[in-house]
């Protein structure tokens, strides 16, 4: 195999370069290789993440770009194959050898292979160009078109094409379309005998034995044998299989004691090692090795008996049933051949501290790359893999469904290993869409792409990889794509100020006003499993200064308000009963994180105490694709917002929560952990200079996968009080109930932490924060990107100290922190 990684890169008008074009303008790029990062190390282009500078981008989308680069042929056995393989052109692109055009490719989620054993000879040194056609040229095809996207849709016409559909723009990323080689490229010398196929399936578990099946598929001389070996974490031999190979050959496997795979909140990630030898007197043709684990997943959708009309839908892992607890993954960056593996390893360890389960990969990005998948098998994170489809009408001719076929089966069989993944869905909200539109609109209309949902996809699972769940969108369920009685819901009451969606309507009106879109209404939904629900705020302060121009770091500033791809004022009916509008960038930060962190924590705990009829909680959204105001817990920089902290808080295995009943209170212990959690709690009323009015002592045993309300009461509130629950054995997070909104909260104006700080290493310090009064939304910042907080956002109160451990990938200081908190805005 030789790596075609080192390329030459230059633009044209479209029709008027060539594979031989000898301009002086080319310019390096590397493959896997985004040419916006190409233009701007070469010095043709700003930053398109920097300042305003996104617009400046716009001309390359409508350019025909050329890549171009050379290899020395390889000698071919007698019965050898050379291929071209891409496994990833961006997207409409030409490929040639040595100025003669070899094939085309129109989809960048599949791999491209091109035979050129024909056309190369030993020695010599071959050039492949590959140009690359603007999307604006592409085959139109006519598209019904909701109202909502009529703009950038029938701009971009992205529906129209296999190409990842955010490129053009969503309410929170830029309009930055890409192209080129984007996956790796090299040439392959394939032999005749080879492994085409392997797929392990574990098909039962037990404390006591695994029953598995290796299914192999082969093209074999008549003397090659097949050598099958799987070894568990420890390198002893699990299984293995020797023999005379076959074209087709199925293995059943059964393990004694085996090492079960769960998810990071339920136990260990044994990862055990499949290695598939193809070999004719003893020389190796041909090898596949890769790791599994052993797990059994599925989705229960029984009928909820103490809710009459309704089902569960909730994952059952080893028999356990779970309660999923995550977040939706968007492109960890704009320019998606840039694969940075150390902030993929940040994020997925992120994923882990905030006690979450499950991924959501959205269906308007790309499939993620193995890199990805890798992490999350290891450190116990269940992947929902949605189809790269999202909110619009698709092609259902011929020719699309064939090239949509060949792109999921490669994704499939690629993907279908991991034992983190957890379920295949055909799209992001396009059924729920095209039901909220012609229900507006009385139209009765058929929804473009059905056919890719109900038919295309949901077989090519079936046949590639049996046994996973498979979905044909999300929300999908019940009479409405979007009901609460089946299904997964996406939660647009709160933001978007959609009332929760009934039995025989889509929507009622979108709201925005307060009472609209105000966070509290996350009471209202009853759904089975909540697959996206999130407020926005923006990112942290230090990291729009690391981006933006100096003049516009103010909330009304064009720069600014172009970070904000959904509606700009929107925000505004979400803070002005909880904080009041802000004056300036800083209060815009710290008003949006707050209102995002308590909304946050306040649907969580409603849906954790909903448990089993309420099996998930999957918020939209965990990072960022750039520098901007979003959904999202991780801003652009890997900086967590005041809502990370407090989802982690809310995520944890054991949570103690206040829900208001009527006129009165009552303590919630919800436990997701696999034990009973028996503690003590003390539940204090205080005014906030920490004197106690009112204090209870109540015992607590909550069943695994339960819950138990351990107090009840009506107490006499205002702005000068708080309600708290206190563990007695440090068993759960304390709990804290406000009786007005932070903007009213009687807070000791100019109070601040005592605060001491301890280095425990070049790259650590422990840092300890003691009140004397009650001190809100306490946190440490810092104009550095790469700190990381054990704790952080959260309230003191008066007589309480709490210590953070920060780590730091360099050096750090006690002059690299600020502690903030509200009584000292």
């Amino acid at each position: 195999m030789i790596l075609l990684e080192h390329w030459d890169l230059r633009d044209c008008a479209s029709g008027e370069g060539g594979p031989t074009a000898e301009a002086d303008d080319w310019i390096p790029i590397r493959a896997p290789g985004d040419v916006y990062q190409a233009l701007v190390e070469a010095g043709r282009l700003a930053h398109p993440f920097e300042g305003r500078n996104e617009a400046e981008a716009a001309w390359v989308r409508d350019r025909e770009w050329w890549q171009r680069t050379t290899f020395e042929a390889p000698a071919l056995a007698p019965g050898d194959r050379a291929e071209l393989v891409f496994d990833g052109l961006d997207t409409f692109a030409t490929v040639f050898l040595d100025g003669v055009e070899i094939g085309r490719a129109d989809n960048m989620f599949r791999r491209w292979s091109f035979d050129v054993t024909d056309r190369v000879r030993p020695g010599v040194r071959h050039a492949v160009a590959v140009r690359f056609d603007p999307p604006s040229t592409a085959p139109h095809r006519p598209l019904p078109i909701w109202s909502a996207f009529t703009d950038r849709i029938s701009r971009s016409r992205r529906n129209a094409m296999r190409k990842a559909q955010f490129g053009w723009g969503w309410d929170w990323g830029p309009d930055l379309p890409t192209v080129g080689v984007w996956q790796a490229a090299r040439l392959e010398v394939r032999r005749p005998a080879r492994i085409t196929d392997v797929r392990f399936t574990t098909l039962s578990v037990s404390d006591g034995r695994a029953a598995a099946e290796i299914a192999l598929a082969l093209q074999v001389p008549s003397a090659a044998r097949i050598e099958v070996t799987l070894t568990d974490p420890d390198g002893a031999i699990a299984f293995r299989h020797e023999g005379a190979a076959e074209a087709s050959l199925t293995l059943p496997v059964s393990i004694d004691h085996p090492r079960l795979w769960w998810t990071a909140d339920l136990g260990e990630q044994p990862l055990y090692a499949l290695d598939v030898i193809l070999s004719d007197d003893g020389r190796t043709l041909d090898r596949s090795a890769r790791s599994i684990g052993l797990r059994t997943l599925t989705l229960d959708e029984s009928p909820d008996p103490d809710e009459p009309g309704a089902t569960f839908f909730r994952f059952v892992l080893n028999g356990v049933p779970i309660f999923a607890k995550g977040a939706c993954w968007v492109p960890a960056t704009s320019f998606v051949a840039e694969v940075d593996e150390a902030a993929y390893a940040r994020l997925i360890d992120q994923t882990v501290r905030a006690n979450m389960n499950m991924i959501r990969v959205w269906g308007g990005g790309v499939y993620e790359p193995d890199l990805f998948y890798d992490l999350c098998d290891r450190r116990g994170v269940l992947v929902w893999q949605d189809f790269m489809f999202a909110c619009a009408h698709y092609p259902e001719d011929d020719a699309f469904a064939a090239s949509v076929k060949a792109e999921a089966e490669d994704q499939v069989r690629r993907l279908r290993h991991h034992p983190g993944l957890a379920l295949w869905c055909g799209n992001n909200e396009s059924q729920a869409m095209h039901r909220i539109n012609n229900d507006k609109s009385d139209e009765d209309g058929v929804l473009s792409g059905l056919r890719l949902y109900d038919e295309v996809l949901p077989e090519v699972v079936e046949r590639l990889s049996p046994g996973v769940v498979y979905r044909p969108g999300s929300p999908w369920g019940g009479a409405n794509p979007n009901g609460m009685k089946a299904g997964d819901v996406h939660d647009w009451t709160v933001w978007h100020g959609v009332p929760p969606i009934p039995d025989d309507a889509m929507v009622d009106e979108f709201r925005a006003d307060p009472e609209g879109v105000a966070y509290t209404r996350y009471a209202e939904d009853m759904s089975r499993f909540v697959s996206e629900f999130g407020l926005q705020a923006a990112p942290a302060l230090e990291t729009l200064e690391r981006w933006m121009d100096p003049a516009d770091l103010t909330p009304d500033s064009e720069g600014f308000l172009a970070r904000i791809k959904d509606e700009a004022r929107k925000a505004d009916a979400m803070m002005i009963p909880v904080t009041g509008l802000p004056t300036s960038l800083r209060d815009y930060v710290d008003f949006t994180q707050w209102c995002q962190a308590e909304g946050l924590k306040f649907g969580i705990e409603h849906f954790r105490r909903r448990r089993p009829h309420c099996s998930g909680a999957v918020l939209w959204q965990l990072n960022d694709c750039w520098p901007c105001v979003s959904w999202s817990l991780i801003d652009w920089d890997g900086v967590e917002k005041a809502s990370y902290h407090a989802v982690r808080r809310a995520f944890a295995p054991v949570l103690a929560s206040f829900r208001e009943d009527g006129d009165g209170l009552e303590l919630w212990i919800s436990n997701d952990a696999p034990t009973t959690a028996g503690d003590e709690v003390v539940v204090t009323l205080e005014r906030l200079d920490g004197t106690v009015e009112q204090r209870w002592i109540e015992a607590v045993s909550a069943p695994p996968g339960g819950h138990a309300i351990v107090w009840r009461g009506t107490v006499e509130g205002g702005p000068d009080r708080v309600l708290r629950a206190v563990s007695a054995n440090g068993r759960f997070e304390a709990a804290r109930h406000y009786f007005t909104p932070i903007r009213d909260l009687a807070l000791t104006a100019g109070a601040r932490p005592r605060t001491t700080i301890r280095r425990r290493s070049a790259t650590e310090l422990d840092v300890t924060l003691s009140a004397d009064d009650w001190l809100a939304f306490v946190h440490l910042t810092s104009p550095r990107a790469d700190l990381r907080f054990s704790d952080n956002h959260f309230d003191l109160a008066a007589g309480e100290s709490r210590s953070i451990r920060v780590t730091a990938t360099s050096p750090i200081g006690p002059g690299d922190l600020t502690v903030r908190c509200w009584n000292n805005r």
